[in-house]
């Protein structure tokens, strides 16, 4: 900041310092207005839903599990049939666990 010696250049820098308030007043205001938007419920709701159905590994997650699902309900049904067995149905269930973990665990990369 320089020195100001004359009231011509206090008036200057009086109007500079009254523009500079009004433009930093107006910024504030536009910030305001933007975060009051953005954390209004439904744009809340609104982003969430759309990075969650843009997300690249959404796609690869469902289809994991629903073939993990599928492959141990499969497996549980080729083991224990239409068998009214308590100890079959029972190894059935778990088949079905350990399938199911395995082939989602697969279908992720994570084969450990």
């Amino acid at each position: 900041m320089q020195n100001i010696n004359s009231v011509a250049e206090l008036k200057i820098a009086i109007k500079l310092s009254e523009v500079d308030r009004e433009l930093k007043k107006q910024i504030l205001k536009e910030q305001f207005y933007f975060i009051r938007e953005s954390l209004r419920p439904i744009n809340l709701i609104k982003n969430g839903l759309n990075k969650m159905v843009t997300s690249p590994n959404l796609i690869n997650n469902i289809l994991g599990t629903v073939l993990g699902l599928a492959t141990g309900y499969m497996s549980k049904k080729i083991v224990v049939g239409t068998s009214t067995n308590i100890l079959r149905r029972v190894l059935g269930n778990i088949l079905q666990f350990g399938v199911t973990k395995a082939v989602a665990k697969k279908s992720e990369g994570k084969w450990y």
